[in-house]
Protein backbone atom coordinates (compact mmCIF):
# COMPACT_ATOMS: atom_id res chain seq x y z
CA UNK A 1 0.00 0.00 0.00
CA UNK A 2 1.20 3.20 -1.02
CA UNK A 3 1.97 4.96 2.25
CA UNK A 4 1.61 8.94 1.18
CA UNK A 5 -2.78 7.84 0.62
CA UNK A 6 -2.95 7.52 4.16
CA UNK A 7 -3.20 10.89 4.99
CA UNK A 8 -6.80 12.24 5.07
CA UNK A 9 -8.28 8.84 5.36
CA UNK A 10 -9.92 7.09 8.09
CA UNK A 11 -8.59 3.70 9.98
CA UNK A 12 -11.80 1.83 10.98
CA UNK A 13 -11.02 -0.82 13.64
CA UNK A 14 -12.24 -4.30 12.26
CA UNK A 15 -13.91 -6.26 15.33
CA UNK A 16 -11.19 -9.01 15.67
CA UNK A 17 -8.78 -5.94 16.93
CA UNK A 18 -9.66 -6.18 20.77
CA UNK A 19 -7.01 -3.95 22.38
CA UNK A 20 -8.32 -1.39 24.69
CA UNK A 21 -6.79 1.43 23.13
CA UNK A 22 -8.26 0.56 19.94
CA UNK A 23 -11.15 -1.38 19.95
CA UNK A 24 -13.86 -0.01 17.77
CA UNK A 25 -11.98 3.26 17.33
CA UNK A 26 -12.21 5.19 14.22
CA UNK A 27 -8.58 7.15 13.92
CA UNK A 28 -8.08 10.18 11.36
CA UNK A 29 -4.36 9.88 9.58
CA UNK A 30 -3.05 13.64 10.36
CA UNK A 31 0.27 12.83 8.71
CA UNK A 32 1.55 9.60 6.84
CA UNK A 33 5.18 9.43 6.07
CA UNK A 34 8.40 7.33 5.51
CA UNK A 35 9.25 7.46 9.03
CA UNK A 36 5.66 6.52 10.55
CA UNK A 37 2.05 7.36 10.66
CA UNK A 38 0.40 9.99 13.12
CA UNK A 39 -3.02 10.29 13.64
CA UNK A 40 -6.17 10.96 16.63
CA UNK A 41 -9.36 8.50 17.81
CA UNK A 42 -12.44 10.78 16.49
CA UNK A 43 -14.92 8.39 18.48
CA UNK A 44 -13.38 9.02 22.39
CA UNK A 45 -14.95 11.97 23.89
CA UNK A 46 -13.76 12.59 27.45
CA UNK A 47 -16.06 14.66 30.20
CA UNK A 48 -13.45 16.82 30.57
CA UNK A 49 -14.84 20.42 29.36
CA UNK A 50 -11.92 22.23 26.81
CA UNK A 51 -11.61 25.16 28.81
CA UNK A 52 -10.30 23.08 31.60
CA UNK A 53 -7.28 22.33 29.99
CA UNK A 54 -6.70 24.81 27.24
CA UNK A 55 -8.11 28.34 28.63
CA UNK A 56 -10.21 30.49 26.25
CA UNK A 57 -10.72 27.55 23.16
CA UNK A 58 -13.58 26.10 24.92
CA UNK A 59 -15.70 28.82 22.94
CA UNK A 60 -15.05 27.87 19.30
CA UNK A 61 -14.40 24.27 20.39
CA UNK A 62 -17.38 21.97 18.11
CA UNK A 63 -20.38 20.30 20.03
CA UNK A 64 -19.32 18.56 22.38
CA UNK A 65 -17.04 20.96 23.59
CA UNK A 66 -15.32 18.30 25.38
CA UNK A 67 -11.54 16.80 25.27
CA UNK A 68 -10.99 13.71 23.25
CA UNK A 69 -8.72 10.91 23.44
CA UNK A 70 -6.52 10.67 20.56
CA UNK A 71 -4.66 7.48 21.75
CA UNK A 72 -2.12 6.53 23.84
CA UNK A 73 0.73 8.28 22.76
CA UNK A 74 1.75 11.55 24.37
CA UNK A 75 -1.11 11.69 26.40
CA UNK A 76 0.31 15.17 28.50
CA UNK A 77 0.24 17.17 25.01
CA UNK A 78 -2.68 18.10 22.56
CA UNK A 79 -2.93 18.16 19.06
CA UNK A 80 -6.22 20.22 17.54
CA UNK A 81 -7.80 19.81 14.22
CA UNK A 82 -9.89 22.37 12.48
CA UNK A 83 -11.46 23.59 9.57
CA UNK A 84 -10.83 26.80 8.09
CA UNK A 85 -11.11 28.87 4.34
CA UNK A 86 -7.16 27.24 2.60
CA UNK A 87 -7.02 30.25 0.47
CA UNK A 88 -7.77 33.00 3.94
CA UNK A 89 -5.45 30.59 6.39
CA UNK A 90 -5.58 32.28 9.42
CA UNK A 91 -2.08 32.13 11.37
CA UNK A 92 -1.63 29.15 13.57
CA UNK A 93 -3.40 26.95 10.84
CA UNK A 94 -1.55 24.84 9.25
CA UNK A 95 -3.83 22.49 6.33
CA UNK A 96 -3.13 19.19 5.96
CA UNK A 97 -1.23 17.43 3.00
CA UNK A 98 -3.55 15.63 0.86
CA UNK A 99 -7.13 15.73 1.67
CA UNK A 100 -9.90 13.76 -0.28
CA UNK A 101 -11.40 15.84 -2.63
CA UNK A 102 -14.97 15.56 -2.55
CA UNK A 103 -14.92 14.81 1.37
CA UNK A 104 -15.08 18.19 2.86
CA UNK A 105 -11.68 17.87 4.20
CA UNK A 106 -10.00 20.68 2.03
CA UNK A 107 -10.05 23.16 4.55
CA UNK A 108 -8.94 20.76 7.69
CA UNK A 109 -5.53 21.78 9.29
CA UNK A 110 -3.39 21.37 12.44
CA UNK A 111 -4.42 24.09 14.86
CA UNK A 112 -1.75 25.86 17.10
CA UNK A 113 -2.94 26.13 20.71
CA UNK A 114 -0.44 28.73 21.80
CA UNK A 115 -1.69 31.56 19.37
CA UNK A 116 -4.25 33.49 20.15
CA UNK A 117 -7.53 31.87 20.35
CA UNK A 118 -9.77 35.12 19.54
CA UNK A 119 -7.96 35.75 16.59
CA UNK A 120 -7.72 32.26 15.09
CA UNK A 121 -10.65 30.38 16.95
CA UNK A 122 -12.92 33.13 15.46
CA UNK A 123 -11.76 32.04 11.84
CA UNK A 124 -12.31 28.25 12.30
CA UNK A 125 -15.76 26.80 11.16
CA UNK A 126 -15.09 23.47 13.68
CA UNK A 127 -12.59 22.79 15.99
CA UNK A 128 -11.90 19.48 18.27
CA UNK A 129 -8.93 18.89 20.72
CA UNK A 130 -6.77 15.63 21.36
CA UNK A 131 -5.10 14.81 24.70
CA UNK A 132 -2.37 12.36 23.03
CA UNK A 133 -2.51 10.71 19.27
CA UNK A 134 -2.15 7.73 17.44
CA UNK A 135 1.32 6.40 16.48
CA UNK A 136 2.72 4.01 14.41
CA UNK A 137 6.59 3.62 13.18
CA UNK A 138 7.94 3.08 9.86
CA UNK A 139 5.59 -0.31 8.23
CA UNK A 140 3.92 -0.98 11.18
CA UNK A 141 0.42 0.48 10.19
CA UNK A 142 0.96 -1.28 6.89
CA UNK A 143 1.54 -5.20 8.50
CA UNK A 144 -1.59 -4.07 10.97
CA UNK A 145 -3.68 -3.33 7.72
CA UNK A 146 -2.52 -6.35 6.02
CA UNK A 147 -3.07 -8.74 9.01
CA UNK A 148 -7.00 -7.49 9.06
CA UNK A 149 -6.66 -4.94 11.95
CA UNK A 150 -8.19 -2.12 10.05
CA UNK A 151 -9.95 -1.33 7.57
CA UNK A 152 -8.52 2.30 5.66
CA UNK A 153 -12.07 4.21 4.19
CA UNK A 154 -12.53 7.97 2.97
CA UNK A 155 -13.25 10.88 5.59
CA UNK A 156 -15.64 13.21 6.00
CA UNK A 157 -15.55 16.51 7.83
CA UNK A 158 -18.72 15.17 9.70
CA UNK A 159 -16.76 12.36 10.83
CA UNK A 160 -14.06 14.69 12.65
CA UNK A 161 -16.75 17.45 13.78
CA UNK A 162 -19.80 15.41 14.42
CA UNK A 163 -22.14 15.85 17.42
CA UNK A 164 -22.85 12.11 18.55
CA UNK A 165 -19.19 10.61 18.28
CA UNK A 166 -20.33 7.87 20.02
CA UNK A 167 -21.96 6.37 17.35
CA UNK A 168 -19.24 7.21 14.83
CA UNK A 169 -17.75 3.26 14.43
CA UNK A 170 -20.87 1.60 13.34
CA UNK A 171 -21.72 4.77 10.83
CA UNK A 172 -19.02 4.56 9.16
CA UNK A 173 -18.76 1.17 8.65
CA UNK A 174 -22.59 1.23 7.39
CA UNK A 175 -21.86 3.78 4.75
CA UNK A 176 -19.29 1.41 3.27
CA UNK A 177 -22.10 -1.00 2.45
CA UNK A 178 -21.68 -4.40 1.48
CA UNK A 179 -19.76 -6.84 4.07
CA UNK A 180 -18.52 -3.74 6.18
CA UNK A 181 -22.10 -2.13 6.43
CA UNK A 182 -22.81 -5.92 7.96
CA UNK A 183 -20.22 -5.24 10.35
CA UNK A 184 -21.60 -2.08 11.70
CA UNK A 185 -24.00 -4.28 13.50
CA UNK A 186 -21.25 -6.78 15.06
CA UNK A 187 -22.36 -7.50 18.71
CA UNK A 188 -19.87 -5.58 21.30
CA UNK A 189 -19.16 -8.93 22.82
CA UNK A 190 -20.07 -11.33 20.15
CA UNK A 191 -20.82 -14.24 23.05
CA UNK A 192 -23.70 -12.77 24.11
CA UNK A 193 -25.10 -13.09 20.48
Amino acid sequence: MDQSTLTGRLLVAAPLLQEDSFRRSVVFVVDDAADGTLGVILNRPLELPVDEVVNSWGAYASSPAVMFSGGPVGTDSGIALGSAVPEEAPPGWSPLAGPLPGTGLDGVGVVDLDGPPEVLGSSLAELRVFAGYSGWGSGQLEGEIEEGAWFVVDAFADDLFGVAPEGLWSRVLRRQGGEMALLSTYPDDPTMN
